[in-house]
């Protein structure tokens, strides 16, 4: 599959956590070949990202390292929020029953135009509108 590919922030975690080893190697895998071009994040998944790297991780990154890694990430397509970003999360939080930060990544996603959503906190193989959600950790323990 080609197109746009949404990378949302447990994606971007275990690039940082050495306490899950596969999975580690597996995100850094995916964020060694994104690109401007074909791999989308929110300014959410940067915040997010940001925090649950020096606050939620066993062995948290230094904060220096953390904001260096913001401004690596920075540089594929970040998708603006904005009030009708959060309108239309809402209104998929209210129809899909889903929490309404995961809501906010899917109307990024599908606002950025992406086909592919690579999480594991939405249902693997769910599909919205033209948008996949795919874990990238399935099968990994």
């Amino acid at each position: 599959m080609t197109g746009k590919v949404f990378l949302d922030t447990n994606v971007l975690v275990y690039a940082m956590d050495d306490d899950e080893p596969a999975k580690q190697a597996r995100a850094r895998a995916l964020i060694s070949a994104a690109s401007a071009e074909s791999h989308v994040v929110s300014p959410q998944v940067l915040q997010e990202f940001y925090n649950a790297v020096t606050r939620k991780l066993a062995r948290p990154v230094p904060v220096d390292a953390a904001a260096q890694a913001v401004r690596v990430l920075a540089r594929l397509t970040v998708v603006p929020a904005d009030a009708a970003l959060v309108l239309a999360a809402i209104d998929l939080h209210r129809r899909h029953q889903v929490s309404l930060w995961d809501a906010l990544v899917m109307q990024a996603a599908l606002t950025a135009g992406c086909e592919r959503l690579l999480t594991e906190d939405l249902q693997d193989g769910f599909r919205l509108a033209g948008l996949t959600v795919e874990n990238p950790f399935r099968g990994l323990s």
